[in-house]
């Protein structure tokens, strides 16, 4: 059987390798994109398990991002992260993030996040 797979959209090359070598370590398959239009592009080509997602990027935002897949994917599973506003936080969630995250990230909290999604 083969490993679930995580796409990570995050436009700071250091949090998204970051994450991408800790998923990777637990035991997931990732893949990376460094913006909402591309991360986009990518799920509609290769569908993934879970995507984590920036919610402050250029091109297209989290928040467009998590409206897009979620019209487009009704089963989509997000989990969104921010390191700048609350609110926009709550917004991800009404959009249909399952969970959310600030930052900087608990990355314990975040994998367990991550295991309790993939299984539900």
């Amino acid at each position: 059987m083969s490993p679930p797979t995580i796409l990570v959209i995050e436009d700071d090359a250091c949090v998204r390798t970051l994450l991408a070598q800790i998923l990777e370590d637990a035991g997931y398959q990732t893949y990376e994109a460094t913006n909402g239009r591309e991360g986009l592009e990518r799920f509609r080509v290769q569908p993934m398990d879970l995507v984590i997602t920036d919610l402050e990027m250029p091109e297209m935002n989290g928040l467009d991002l998590i409206l897009e897949l979620t019209r487009a994917f009704l089963n989509v599973k997000v989990i969104a992260m921010s390191g700048h506003s609350h609110d926009e936080l709550q917004t991800a969630r009404l959009l249909g993030a399952r969970q959310t995250f600030a930052k900087p990230l608990d990355l314990p909290m975040l994998l367990r996040a991550v295991q309790y999604e993939l299984l539900h």
